[in-house]
């Protein structure tokens, strides 16, 4: 056969054509404020723009194609800072990033703030649930309702010793708060595929992957889709036809610009998630 003849055999039976012919099955699974037209040119132009992914997808069409599907149903974009698509040996994996998470359980409406710290050793660190501070002056006002957590951000901090996360709702309440020790984040670490690569984002961005971990364990105490508030607004619809009156449902607050309320310790570039290719 021609190159030409082989250039068209690899475009019509490659990555993209893969990706093309379950167009259908993508799109079904994207959320509905994801326009599946838009979704689809992403994921073309992520294939055509990384020859490292394209190489991988090539020997490994089904790791991209599960990659993508999970991409579409967390309605993401895909190789966005919210969710990478990482060549790791001869298969590709998704990974949701932090700002991912954040960006899921603001899409919901029910929080007004998602509040994530990194904790080191030198901190101050206080979490005593309903207790009245004798501090003085006080660290905070009546019962302890969410962590209290001071830092010298111009220090040396010390190692990093765990972190937490709460979400604030719309009327002000506070989540629950998870906390997570450095046992828990080095058991994580220590699941997750690749992680002592010197290219894995454990090794480049640990302050990074250990939010996004916190992140995750906050996600079964606050609603995380649109879907959720879609059914929030059925619901009011539904009590107000019983009333005969307007449904009512408060509206989602504008979001920080910021994904997370680190206080500083996190830089809002958090580079990119790498991987390694490996030749047969």
């Amino acid at each position: 056969m021609s190159q030409i003849g082989n250039a068209i055999a690899t475009r019509d039976n490659g990555p993209e054509a893969i990706v093309r012919q379950h167009k259908e099955d993508l799109t079904l699974v994207l959320p509905s404020h994801v326009k599946g037209e838009t979704w689809m040119r992403l994921a073309y132009g992520v294939l055509r723009s990384n020859a490292q992914l394209m190489q991988v997808a090539t020997r490994n069409p089904g790791s991209l194609m599960t990659a993508l599907q999970d991409c579409a149903r967390l309605g993401h974009e895909p190789a966005s800072k919210s969710f990478y698509l990482v060549p790791f040996g001869n298969e590709i994996q998704g990974i949701e990033g932090y700002r991912g998470v954040v960006e899921r359980i603001y899409r919901a409406g029910a929080v007004k703030v998602v509040h994530a710290e990194v904790v080191y050793e030198n901190d101050e660190f206080v979490w005593e649930p309903g207790t009245i501070d004798t501090h003085q002056p006080p660290r905070w006002e009546g019962p302890q309702r969410v962590p209290f957590h001071k830092a010298d951000w111009f220090a040396d901090r010390g190692n990093v010793k765990g972190a937490f996360s709460y979400g604030i709702f719309q009327d002000g309440t506070p989540s629950r708060v998870v906390i997570i020790n450095r046992k828990y984040i080095d058991k994580v670490r220590a699941e997750s595929k690749g992680s002592k690569s010197p290219t894995s984002p454990w090794v480049k961005w640990f302050d990074q992957m250990v939010l996004k971990t916190v992140a995750h364990r906050l996600e079964p105490w606050v609603p995380t889709s649109t879907e959720w508030r879609k059914e929030q607004m059925r619901a009011a619809q539904e009590i107000a036809a019983e009333q005969d009156g307007p449904a009512v449902i408060n509206g989602p607050q504008p979001a920080p610009t910021r994904d997370f309320d680190s206080r500083g310790d996190i830089n809002d570039d958090e580079g990119p998630v790498e991987g390694e290719l490996v030749d047969d």
